[in-house]
């Protein structure tokens, strides 16, 4: 197979249903069974959903259990510059050679019949796992949880549910108690759920569905604290109390991230070895990532160059809370976001901390936001906001008048994927 199978097979699954996201689980269930079934087939499963941190959970869990000598198999979504970083097998991302086996595998096994990407190349990463030995596999949720393609797992040995937010309203719903609905579908009978903190509505929805099926939970402010102390992470439970570095990955939300990750590595009875290395070995890119190298940071040798994919109000919030205790520097956002994305709701938290915007479209999205949207609903707001072609230019423009600027990409997962790409 040439090196780019992989491309071409994914390329083609894209028509293979007419709809982008149409959220059932029927075309799961017949994919799998045409496989073999090899969701009964996998090393034991820890399930995560939620709005926001999902992914660095899962990066300081996927941290701690490694440092304790296991081998972790890592489903993630979406990807930044290659597919094959949504698959990691015993802690290896994916070859080539193997995806594209497996997709072709996958498309002959499906017979042309209707499938969404998303449905099609999770059914693969399962495939994936369930044929390579490992200790336990981490499965991140693409959208919501009840009806997401990873949806299929009988008895996980855990699930997860970091904080609920409003995200995604047109397939989850338009209340904060119907979305956190829809993320509690990965709830299962007397399996433990590790929560992270949740406003009070979505968390009354959590514990009604935990007392239907009889779930143990393991509830931040219940039976777990984390916060910061002194420049240190400060963990307690009814185990006791740990004290740890604070995470390697920037921003005081990460605190709360890392707690649950502890409290899911304590549950599991990992080593103490384990608990540090989850807050400081945990690798996760575009989450408030200082680019460092690349024609980007060549472009403004003497600023400081971000990069962060969070894309929701919430997500919004976190980032100008961790700017606001950032030293003090001239911030300039470079932003694009999707067309289904609350502008507003991201940028207003933004507005204190910055001193400008520059708007930018996403390179290869039929659905990102025409940048005079975003750079309009940026004046509306009270920033000083333009335009630019590419995140180059706009670093060199803002280079120009701010030679010792902090810039800031943001507002998508998507950007950031172009950008790492761009960045080399």
């Amino acid at each position: 197979m040439t090196a780019n199978t992989s491309d071409i097979l994914l390329a083609r699954m894209m028509a293979l249903h007419p709809k982008i996201i149409d959220l059932v689980l029927t075309r799961v269930w017949r994919l799998l069974g045409a496989l073999d079934n090899p969701q009964g087939k996998l090393p034991p499963v820890i399930h995560l959903a939620g709005t926001n941190g999902k992914g660095s959970t899962q990066a300081m869990l996927r941290a701690g259990l490694e440092a304790a000598g296991k081998s972790v198999h890592a489903y993630t979504s979406p990807h930044l510059a290659r597919f094959h970083e949504r698959i990691r097998l015993a802690g290896m991302l994916i070859s080539e050679a193997d995806l594209s086996a497996l997709l072709d595998e996958c498309e002959t096994a499906n017979k042309g019949e209707p499938i969404t990407y998303f449905e099609i190349t999770t059914c693969a990463a399962l495939l994936a796992m369930s044929r390579s030995p490992a200790d336990f596999t981490l499965l991140e949720v693409g959208l919501g949880g009840r009806l997401d393609a990873t949806n299929v797992i009988a008895k996980p040995a855990l699930t997860i549910l970091t904080p609920i937010s409003i995200d995604h309203q047109q397939y989850l719903g338009d209340t904060l108690a119907e979305i956190a609905g829809e993320k509690a579908g990965i709830l299962k009978p007397r399996v433990p759920c590790v929560v992270g903190p949740q406003p009070e509505e979505a968390m009354e929805v959590i514990e009604d569905r935990a007392d239907h099926l009889q779930v143990p939970l393991i509830a931040h402010g219940q039976h777990w604290h984390a916060h910061e102390e002194h420049g240190r992470l400060i963990y307690t439970d009814e185990t006791g109390l740990m004290d740890l570095p604070l995470p390697n990955l920037p921003g005081a939300h990460q605190i709360e991230n890392a707690g649950a990750a502890l409290a899911a590595l304590r549950y599991l009875q990992m080593p103490e070895k384990s608990y540090e290395a989850a807050v400081t070995n945990a690798d996760w890119p575009a989450r408030m990532q200082r680019l460092k190298t690349g024609p980007l940071v060549q472009a403004a040798p003497k600023a400081e160059i971000w990069l962060d994919g969070g894309h929701n109000p919430a997500a919004g919030q976190a980032l100008g809370h961790h700017l606001a205790r950032l030293p003090a520097r001239p911030t300039h956002l470079i932003c694009g976001m999707l067309n289904t994305k609350d502008i507003s709701g991201y940028l207003s938290p933004l507005v204190a901390q910055a001193a400008s915007l520059t708007a930018l479209s996403i390179p290869g999205e039929a659905n990102a936001l025409p940048p005079e949207k975003i750079a309009d609903m940026a004046q509306k707001l009270g920033l000083q906001a333009g335009t630019a072609q590419d995140a180059l230019s706009a670093i060199r423009q803002i280079a120009g008048h701010s030679p010792h600027a902090r810039i800031l990409i943001c507002g998508s997962l998507y950007l950031a994927g172009s950008i790492l790409r761009e960045n080399g």
